[in-house]
């Protein structure tokens, strides 16, 4: 018997109502065509925007789709399936429609940033692992962009694997903050599977080792000469400073070149000025500092504010965990079934029926001014946000490479308002279109007149 070797690929990695739905489904002859819209309800406090993430994954998630001979055999142990519904998870494939917007895309709530269309067990039945991977970047995309905009092209890696909330977590939000234009990640894997910049400095660890502070940044130097960069708050950061001045022309002589120092505890406004100023001092205005230790984009803000001297920062656990929001208020929700639009009502989750499209309109200045959600027959003026990705099962084209999407990632962002890009409390401008409207009064009619013969 075999199994998947990735667990992020098995079907059994969703909720057990998607396979006890599937059952009802076949059983009902529910069979039809579906529509299936993935969307953020309600943006997270402090947030004026949000950015999409992780499609590429969510592509490879329906292409490779199985269920293995030890799922089916397990399904079959559990004696909750009957065996006409094992059978058809046999011969799973995802042969369905994707549309959705690019990588990088900057969205606001209510909007659907992808959506499935498939026969309906196929569709309801990828919603978890959908949700799962495209929730995750997301989520971590959209911090990053802030860290980004807050840091105005000063250097940014991610340091965040140790605490991120799983393997896949930190791995993904690796590749998720590199869209979003981070420089760098700590994360070999990510390097290697995605040619992501990779860098790194050294722990407190290392020095510790020697009895000598001086000793183990020679040592480093020594053995890991490139992009040298040596971690000095260890014990007392000034002093370390000036072995870092002491050491240079010995390290000079040898072809050694210190790239940058690194502060990772105390007052980094005041510990940073204070080392630039005996780094300077000492003849060493080239070398960068470098700031990390529990920061996030507030602590980027108030660093430049402070005019503090640091030149980049290494974010971990507020970038892989979104301390602040660590979850979207997102939702994968029904919005055509059989050819007819279908909505919620439930109170304060009501959805827009229908397939809908998502047009953003530019102002003289290039900025973002407002987006137009609509039925996707119901064309607006403005540029469409969703595209087709995948049809019948097959990606329309290849995924593009991570250098594109973070391109538009960086266009996406240097296109918002100033208040966003500030940091500042936004709420983007969303106008519904009439298509909508009217489809929306129509399907309320319908349930109206439905409940009244109930």
């Amino acid at each position: 018997m075999t199994t998947n070797a990735n667990p992020g690929d098995s079907l059994l990695l969703t909720d057990l109502y998607q396979l006890t739905m599937l059952e009802a489904y076949l059983e009902q002859g529910c069979t039809e065509t579906a529509a299936f819209e993935f969307f953020v309800r309600k943006l997270p406090e402090r947030r004026g925007f949000l950015m999409a993430a992780g499609l590429e994954q969510a592509l490879d998630f329906l292409e490779r789709l199985r269920v293995s001979d030890l799922e089916l055999a397990w399904l079959r142990k559990t004696g909750r399936f009957k065996a006409r519904t094992i059978d058809w998870l046999a011969q799973f494939r995802f042969g369905g429609d994707v549309d959705a917007m690019p990588e990088g895309t900057v969205f606001f709530s209510n909007e659907p940033i992808l959506r499935v269309v498939a026969p309906l067990p196929v569709a309801q039945l990828v919603e978890s692992r959908l949700m799962n991977i495209i929730h995750f970047q997301s989520l971590v995309a959209s911090k990053a962009a802030r860290m980004v905009l807050a840091a105005q092209g000063k250097r940014l890696v991610d340091f965040g694997l140790r605490r991120a909330h799983g393997a896949e977590a930190g791995l993904m939000a690796a590749r998720a903050s590199y869209v979003a234009g981070f420089d760098a990640t700590a994360t070999a894997l990510a390097g290697m599977l995605w040619n992501i910049p990779v860098s790194g400095t050294m722990a407190h660890a290392f020095v510790q080792a020697f009895d000598d502070e001086a000793a183990a940044f020679e040592g480093f130097a020594r053995a890991r000469p490139e992009g040298l960069t040596l971690l000095i708050d260890t014990y007392d950061t000034e002093a370390a400073a000036r072995k870092v001045v002491a050491l240079a022309p010995r390290l000079a002589a040898s072809g050694i070149h210190i790239q940058g120092v690194r502060l990772d505890s105390g007052d980094l406004v005041a510990l940073s000025r204070s080392v630039r100023r005996i780094l300077d001092e000492g003849g060493l205005r080239d070398v960068t500092i470098f700031a990390s230790g529990g920061l996030d984009e507030d602590d980027i803000l108030n660093f430049a504010r402070a005019g503090a001297p640091i030149d980049g920062f290494g974010i971990g656990t507020s970038l892989t965990t979104s301390s602040d929001a660590p979850a979207l208020d997102c939702a994968y929700k029904l919005e055509e079934y059989a050819g007819v639009a279908r909505r919620k009502l439930s109170a304060g989750k009501t959805t827009w029926p229908g397939r809908k499209q998502v047009w953003r309109k530019y102002g003289p200045d290039g900025r973002m001014v407002r987006d137009i959600l609509s039925t996707t027959d119901d064309v607006q003026e403005g540029q469409p946000l969703l595209q087709p990705v995948m049809r019948s099962g097959r990606r329309v084209l290849p995924s593009p490479p991570l250098s594109e999407i973070r391109a538009r990632a960086a266009y996406d962002l240097s296109l918002l308002p100033e208040p966003p890009r500030s940091l500042r409390p936004y709420i983007h401008p969303i106008e519904v279109g009439d298509g909508l409207i009217r489809l929306t009064e129509a399907v309320d009619l319908r349930l109206a007149r439905q409940a009244a013969h109930a």
